[in-house]
């Protein structure tokens, strides 16, 4: 089902964002958000999923992998229920209902099978759920299905959710090792302000970093079907590149954005990699969901991680906050508070409020026992602000 040509009269007008290479890509995640699913009353509708659908059957005949992440189950299941109450459990039953509508939707308009696969924060944070996940995907691309990939709203709490599925789209790049992430909006891409409130908005046709400044531009939430507006899609392209990959912003809308990406050229926002791509578990690391623990370490500390590659051994620890188990993923902050890294710490955190502040040599003196030198090894470390060590 190729992407049929964009109509005579569309080609006429100039577009607001002019045409640019796309990179090259072999595997991608497409995020398709609620607004372009729904009728704006909670009813799936096919029009502009039918055309996403083109394109990704397209990009299977160029001998591509997709991946999608598709809004839509809570909305089409606000469809379906006569109750209008919200919170979480209300939420959790309109996901439910919704799933296999959203499902039968996709199904009915790609020609491959599509897999459900609902990943939840514990999947994310467990490193053994993790790989398993990231197999199941994987094995999912080779057989030649199509995976839909939702968190598991049914069961998911508010204190231990991934987020909004533009930021689900970005760890699910990240797991699959994916070169590109498309994110198709109801926009053309990103613009300087409000494209409909702000007469002088600019489009961004390439944006080299997500600054405050950039950030500054994305005022305003949502639309009333969606849990996420263009701030959540930045900062997911922003994981991404962090994470070496590319990540492009597109209206799912326009005939010419899809006709143009079939053919490697993009009509949106492009916002590159930053970055060789990370080893896998520090790719894992960097991308966790937010910490239960966190390790509070002295200015040598901070210097010896980003400065000289070292562990973080516990004479270097100042403070210990929460409860968590060897293994365990804990957040690293400098003693002003910022955050500069996270690791898998080597000790459950009672212990290591007992040899917080001694030397390695002590460790098995006060502990009775010892699982190495280090309370976090550099292996199992990556840091997220190494700058924020040369601000003590």
């Amino acid at each position: 089902m190729p992407v049929t040509p964009a109509p005579s009269d569309l080609a006429e007008q100039p577009h607001p964002f002019p045409v640019q290479p796309l990179p090259g890509w072999r595997r991608a995640v497409i995020k398709v958000g609620s607004s372009l699913l729904t009728d704006g009353r909670g009813n799936l509708g096919q029009h502009n999923a039918a055309a996403l659908a083109d394109l990704i059957s397209t990009f299977r005949a160029q001998g591509r992998e997709v991946l999608l992440v598709s809004s839509g189950a809570v909305a089409a299941g606000r469809g379906l229920m006569a109750r209008r109450k919200s919170g979480l459990v209300q939420r959790q039953a309109l996901a439910s209902l919704g799933q296999t509508p959203m499902l039968a939707l996709w199904q009915g308009l790609v020609d491959q099978p599509v897999a459900q696969v609902l990943l939840s924060h514990d999947d994310m944070r467990n490193r053994r759920r993790y790989l398993n996940a990231q197999a199941t995907l994987q094995e999912l691309l080779r057989s030649g299905a199509l995976p839909i990939v939702n968190e598991n709203d049914t069961v998911a709490i508010d204190e231990l959710k991934l987020g909004d599925n533009d930021n689900l789209a970005a760890a699910v790049a990240t797991l699959v090792d994916a070169d590109v992430l498309f994110i198709a909006t109801d926009t053309d891409g990103l613009y300087t302000g409000h494209p409909v409130r702000d007469p002088a908005a600019r489009p961004l046709p390439r944006v080299e970093a997500i600054t405050p400044e950039i950030m500054r531009m994305t005022a305003g939430g949502a639309g009333a079907l969606g849990t996420g507006g263009m701030a959540t899609k930045l900062e997911a392209a922003s994981k991404a590149a962090a994470a070496g990959i590319d990540t492009a912003l597109f209206c799912g809308r326009d005939p010419r954005a899809l006709q143009a990406l079939a053919a490697d050229r993009l009509h949106g926002t492009l916002i590159p990699a930053h970055g060789p791509r990370l080893l896998a578990r520090k790719l894992w690391l960097r991308h966790q969901p937010a910490c239960r623990g966190r390790l509070r370490i002295d200015a040598g500390a901070c210097r010896a991680l980003s400065e000289r590659g070292a562990s973080l051994l516990p004479g270097g620890v100042i403070g210990v906050e929460g409860d968590f188990s060897s293994r365990a993923v804990v957040d690293l902050v400098g003693d002003n508070g910022q955050r500069i890294g996270r690791g898998l710490v080597q000790y459950h955190a009672s212990d290591v409020q007992r040899i917080a502040g001694r030397h390695s040599q002590e460790i098995e003196d006060v502990l009775g026992f010892h699982n190495g030198r280090a309370v976090v090894r550099r292996d199992d470390l990556v840091l997220l602000d190494p700058g924020a060590a040369h601000a003590h």
